[in-house]
């Protein structure tokens, strides 16, 4: 759970905080919001799709096919992977957007990262805010901006029909499910586009977002491999259901379909 508290004098001016020594607190998220600055880097390691968020798509990193289960933080909070959302690093702190469309910067009370004994004070003693709270709200700011080219960027691929569903089928414990939520670029649909739309697409900017996303499905299977080691690491600990150290689990079936029957 997060309690996010705007930041003010009056209410911080006694208070310290810490940075964040894993990513424990994201351990329970499938997927993380992207902005196209990060692409290049995320791509190439990371599943990328588009989600629809009332009526925009939204760029995200899929890190996990089951709802809850995050397989890039390991258990002992490590994010496992060459590459963290920059939505996860500014953490503790998050910004909200208020009125006329100005955002307030806001901190989790709930993270267990905010105290009176903790050695980054919020404010300095003359009233302006911290230098390490200045960048972390700087680079909050660039992220939030970027967020606003990502979404016409995305409008703009959606405009030529570029965006469809993603198929991917998850076999579980109770069978075979479908994944119903996650959308990708229609590679087919991009390299048969006209000349007038591709114009279109390259005025926008929007050409490198469809080129990421599509090389980065590549890596869906990375996240049957990662939940497959999970599952080992759990099954070596005792546990009352299942003997030490037995797992019995294979999360990448020979038909392709990504198998999660044993992952709990």
């Amino acid at each position: 759970m997060t309690n996010y508290l705007g930041l003010s004098r009056e209410r911080f001016s006694h208070l310290c905080w810490k940075r964040a020594a894993g990513y424990q607190f994201v351990a329970r998220q499938s997927s993380a919001p992207l902005v196209v600055q990060e692409l290049a880097t995320a791509c190439v390691s990371l599943p990328i799709c588009f989600i629809k968020q009332s009526e925009t798509w939204q760029l995200s990193a899929v890190q996990g096919l089951q709802a809850g289960k995050n397989v890039f933080v390991g258990a002992n909070g490590r994010w496992i992977g060459p590459y963290i959302p920059a939505q996860y690093r500014g953490y503790p702190f998050a910004l909200a957007k208020v009125v006329n469309d100005r955002y307030a910067l806001c901190v989790d009370m709930d993270s267990g990262l905010v105290g009176e004994d903790f050695e980054l004070p919020f404010f300095e003693p003359d009233g302006e805010l911290a230098k390490p709270v200045k960048d972390v709200l700087n680079f909050l700011q660039q992220v939030e901006k970027n967020r606003e080219l990502t979404l016409r960027l995305c409008a703009a691929l959606d405009a030529e029909g570029l965006i469809v569903p993603w198929e991917i089928t998850v076999r579980g414990k109770d069978g075979e499910k479908k994944i119903t939520d996650l959308y990708r670029i229609d590679e087919a649909r991009l390299n048969s586009l006209d000349a007038a739309a591709l114009y279109r697409l390259h005025q926008a900017g929007a050409l490198p977002v469809a080129y990421c996303q599509l090389l980065s499905m590549q890596h869906i299977h990375t996240l049957a491999k990662l939940a497959d080691a999970h599952a080992k690491i759990e099954a070596a600990q005792p546990h009352p259901e299942k003997p030490n150290g037995q797992s019995g689990v294979s999360f990448l079936g020979d038909d392709g379909k990504i198998d999660f029957s044993g992952f709990n």
